[in-house]
């Protein structure tokens, strides 16, 4: 059984920092795209940034220049560095992992998501 397990959500300022961590575990085979996306309140779930296996990074234009999505594929784990935040940043942010398991089958994980909330 493959799992997303995420963290690094919390309360910070306008202008503040957070950096969310998703690591990801089970009988992974390949790691073949790592993302985050948010809902915030009232609204539809949202692309924030995406990485592939080889290092090609997606951004949405609201986060380009402020968030950086990073992984550490030793240990299968996707990072967010979120600088800069705006009170309009809080959501719930969900990690997302196109993974295929130790029997080559191909999932679409989805964690339970860590909550950031940023005062104005």
């Amino acid at each position: 059984q493959v799992q997303l397990v995420e963290s690094g959500g919390g309360l910070v300022q306008a202008g503040g920092s957070l950096r969310l961590s998703c690591a990801a575990s089970g009988n992974i085979r390949r790691i073949n795209t790592m993302g985050w996306y948010r809902q915030a309140p009232g609204k539809q779930r949202e692309l924030v940034a995406t990485i592939t296996s080889g290092g090609r990074t997606n951004y949405a234009d609201s986060v380009k220049g402020r968030f950086t999505i990073s992984t550490d594929n030793a240990k299968n784990t996707v990072y967010l560095q979120m600088n800069s935040l705006k009170p309009e940043d809080t959501a719930r942010y969900y990690c997302n992992a196109d993974i295929t398991d130790t029997d080559y089958y191909g999932m679409d994980l989805w964690g339970k998501g860590t909550l950031v909330t940023v005062s104005s």
